[in-house]
């Protein structure tokens, strides 16, 4: 792998773990930001309806005070006492005038209608009404929402019952129910009582406010909570009552501009607000926009739910500063992980390019200039990694001079081996037919009848000498000339069995015990009978002279993959340690004088190399030796 390759996937994988951190950072860091972002608008439209609840009840209060303020003229009281007729009528028709109130009435002490400011009707009794209920019940003042029926509207007049009235603007998301008008209304309200002289109650007033289509109330309540503020030419925030379900009063508008009166609330909010009681506030889709709202059950004095009040802050903008937030933020991470990057780039640059000096040198040294150095020692393990570069560069080249010098050395030596060997070959020739016509004319010698012992003797030394010179000239020759092979397939198992049978005849083998274990249906090899049979006849041999006194010879094939693998084991005297590395070798013999050549396992060796095999050899001082011989499978 080159340095470019090293730059490439260190940058690559550093990039990727930049990249993916700074990614896993971002989606972290984005989700929490956007939680706590919604959490803070979530609180300001809670905080919002806080004040919303504050402003709604302050109205309610506002009429309770003035009934209150009412009810403390002496006069009320005693045209009370005195059923003035007269004086009651232009008392109420002055406090509904004053009061601004949609309706306003005088009760009896048991919740019976005396007066309306409104209308004539009267008599009707009142006492089912929570807020005159409680009030009558308690003798003080009550105040809050009530629902009032269509009935009720109309014994109040002034038009009352008709604003109540509403066609159901269906909506996809609203609670489903079969109807598709309502026509009772929610009124906020308050009962006070009228205290006569002796300081007994002698009545209650009751009046109040229509809430359908009343939409001073929520429009103060708007501009109190949510001070004017605009985007983009539209209000940030609405208040909206809903009576039950239906929107009653609201400044949140439709397409054309009017207000969104007759729609609905969503399923989920009334499950929340309307049938747990509990307060609703997350992003929805309120009409036409995006807002996030807050609901809250309104109840009336007897805690029954009657309504719901709403506020919601338009989500355009918080919507558009996170979008800034956002995108600031992911440009700051993208600067500052192109700037990570390249930093990386310039750092990689600089801390390779030793790497990149060392790669170049190497290569110079395998294109054979064993005088490249790397030439710089940068701080720290890089100048570390280059001195020892260096240092291996000089070590390569003074081991390349010696071993130049040793082939020089080698060459010449192989030169006069060869010069030998060839010598040695021509002068072994002409020795040979010398020898035999002298080993012939000594045995026609010694078959003389008239030879004495001494002669007779003499002649045999001849013989035993002249014949152990014809070997060593024999095996100088095989040594030294290529003999030619006739390869054939073998059955290794069957050359084996020949080869200890011949032996077998042998004297030297008469104290041997030869055990074969061969394995059946081994594969057959291809090779030169001949030649094999000479290997397996000179390992058998040097195993019977290892044991002079008799031991036991084994001999065992087997089969190792495609390896046809044959040992010869003997229990002899074994071979020395320092003599295993020569017993290959030409010439080397640890026989007597006159009791080897040297030649015969230098020759084996040859012969199982010429074949393909191997021939090794595993000896113990004093326990014996093993030589296994392997040759190919036949193919």
């Amino acid at each position: 792998m080159d340095a470019m390759s090293i730059r490439f996937r260190l940058m690559t994988a550093a990039a990727a773990v930049i990249l993916v951190a700074n990614s896993l950072l971002s989606f972290v860091t984005l989700q929490y930001l956007g939680r706590v972002w919604l959490g803070e608008v979530q609180t300001r439209v809670r905080r919002n309806l806080n004040s919303a609840r504050a402003a709604y009840h302050n109205h309610i209060e506002r009429i309770a005070a003035f009934l209150q303020g009412r009810a403390l003229d002496e006069s009320l009281a005693a045209a009370v006492e005195q059923n003035d007729h007269p004086m009651l009528a232009a008392r109420l028709r002055d406090l509904h005038q004053l009061g601004g109130m949609d309706f306003a009435m005088l009760l009896d002490g048991t919740g019976k209608v005396l007066y309306r400011a409104q209308s004539d009707t009267r008599d009707d009794d009142l006492s089912s009404d929570p807020i005159v209920a409680i009030a009558t019940r308690q003798r003080q003042v009550v105040s809050g929402t009530v629902i009032l029926s269509r009935q009720r509207l109309l014994a109040e007049g002034n038009g009352l019952a008709d604003r109540a009235r509403f066609a159901l603007i269906p909506t996809p998301a609203e609670r489903p129910t079969p109807e598709r008008e309502r026509s009772d209304g929610m009124v906020v309200a308050a009962a006070v009582p009228v205290v006569g002289a002796q300081g007994r109650v002698v009545g209650f007033l009751y009046a109040g406010d229509l809430l359908n289509r009343r939409y001073e109330i929520v429009d103060a309540i708007k501009r109190q909570v949510f001070l004017q503020e605009e985007y983009r030419g539209k209000s940030i925030g609405t208040v909206t009552i809903f009576q039950h379900d239906l929107r009653i009063s609201t400044n949140v508008t439709m397409a054309d501009g009017s207000r969104a009166v007759g729609t609905r609330l969503s399923a989920s909010v009334c499950e929340e607000v309307l049938d747990r009681g509990g307060t609703w506030a997350a992003p929805a889709f309120v009409v036409n926009d995006w807002y996030i709202t807050a609901y809250e059950p309104i109840r009336d004095p007897a805690g029954t739910i009657v309504g719901v009040l709403y506020v919601g802050l338009l989500q355009a903008p918080f919507a558009d500063q996170w979008s800034v937030i956002r995108t600031v933020f992911l440009a700051v991470v993208g600067g500052a992980t192109v700037t990570i990057l390249v930093i990386l780039f310039v750092a990689n640059a600089l801390v390779l390019r030793p790497v990149q000096l060392v790669a170049a040198m190497a290569q110079k040294v395998i294109a054979g200039d064993l005088t490249a150095r790397v030439g710089i020692e940068p701080p720290g393990e890089l100048g570390v990694l280059c001195r020892a570069v260096d240092r291996m560069a000089e070590a390569v080249a003074q081991r390349q001079e010696l071993l130049e010098q040793a082939t020089r050395q080698q060459i010449r030596r192989s030169e006069q081996l060869a010069s030998v060997g060839r010598l040695a070959a021509g002068v072994a020739h002409e020795i040979n037919n010398p020898l035999t016509g002298v080993l012939g004319f000594a045995e026609l010698l010694r078959e003389k009848e008239n030879l004495d012992d001494q002669d007779r003797q003499d002649l045999d030394v001849i013989i035993r000498e002249t014949k152990r010179a014809r070997e060593i000239v024999r095996g100088l020759l095989d040594y030294a000339r290529e003999t030619p092979s006739v390869r054939t397939r073998l059955d290794v198992n069957e050359l084996l069995r020949q080869t200890m049978r011949l032996l077998g005849k042998r004297e030297a083998f008469q104290q041997i015990v030869v055990v074969e274990d061969l394995v059946e249906n081994l594969p057959p090899i291809d090779g030169d009978r001949n030649q094999l049979q000479q290997v397996f006849l000179n390992l058998s041999l040097n195993a019977c002279e290892a044991m002079p006194h008799g031991g036991t010879l084994l001999v065992s094939t087997s089969c190792d993959g495609d390896r046809v693998v044959v040992k010869v084991t003997d229990t002899g005297c074994g071979i020395k340690k320092e003599h295993l590395d020569q017993i290959f070798e030409p010439f080397f013999t640890t026989k007597p004088v006159g009791k080897g050549t040297g030649l015969g396992l230098s020759v084996s060796s040859g012969i199982v190399d010429q074949h393909g095999g191997t021939l090794d050899v595993e000896s113990e001082e004093g326990k014996g030796s093993t030589f296994t011989v392997t040759f190919p499978v036949a193919r």
